[in-house]
């Protein structure tokens, strides 16, 4: 079940630049490596739980849950999860 909890939304390229400065904060990569498209496993050496910890800190950012099944593999997929999240508002709040 997605839940989601009222958070200011955030223009893409805002939400870009918040997920990169995470990853950049927790793994110490920098921003010119952080490309949106780079595949954060094969390219950058990020192991499973480097992926979760991006994933709990932006459901705790958020405030919202990511399922499991959502792949995430490079930043354009986190930014564009958080995106329609957004977008859906209303929608995505579960009781």
């Amino acid at each position: 079940m997605l839940t989601m909890l009222a958070t200011p939304s955030l223009p893409s390229g805002d939400l870009t630049r918040h997920v990169k400065h995470l990853i950049r904060r927790r793994k110490g990569v920098p921003l010119n490596r952080l490309r949106p498209t780079a595949d954060l496993q094969a390219e950058l050496g990020f192991d499973t739980l480097d992926l979760v910890d991006i994933i709990l800190e932006l459901e705790q950012h958020y405030r919202l849950t990511i399922p499991d099944e959502v792949p995430l593999r490079t930043i354009n997929d986190f930014v564009q999860f958080l995106s329609r999240q957004q977008s859906n508002g209303s929608s995505a709040r579960a009781a």
